[in-house]
């Protein structure tokens, strides 16, 4: 199970930080990541952290969003800094519990949270 919070409204750039608490995974080996869909748009993703600690960022964030884990309370953190009004959506956790690395795609990813919605105003 995965539930996302943190979400909320911030002008341009502002920050927020994300946070995704997964449980139920037999193990350590899974690839957690952050997406985001804005309305009448497909899910994009935003980034990955992979079972063996390397991260992969989509390159409209590379340098401002940063994920991180606290491994002891099974907690994926995403802080976005500078946000933009493009930034908007809503933001979900996924997890793959099979990869021990995995691209940043949606068709890899088979566990998903309900959503948190972030709003960026200009």
């Amino acid at each position: 199970q995965l539930v996302e919070s943190g979400g909320g409204s911030v002008q341009a750039g502002g920050s927020l930080t994300l946070s995704c608490t997964a449980s139920g995974f037999a193990d350590d080996v899974y690839c957690l990541a952050w997406f985001r869909q804005a309305p009448g748009q497909e899910r994009e993703g935003v980034g990955v952290l992979n079972s063996d600690g390397t991260t992969t960022y989509a390159d409209s964030v590379k340098g401002r969003f940063t994920i991180s884990e606290d491994k002891e309370k099974n907690v994926l953190h995403l802080q976005m800094n500078n946000l933009k009004p493009e930034d908007s959506g809503m933001y979900y956790c996924a997890a793959d519990p099979d990869s021990i690395r995995v691209p940043l795609k949606r068709d890899y990813f088979e566990n998903w949270g309900q959503g948190t919605q972030v709003t960026v105003s200009s």
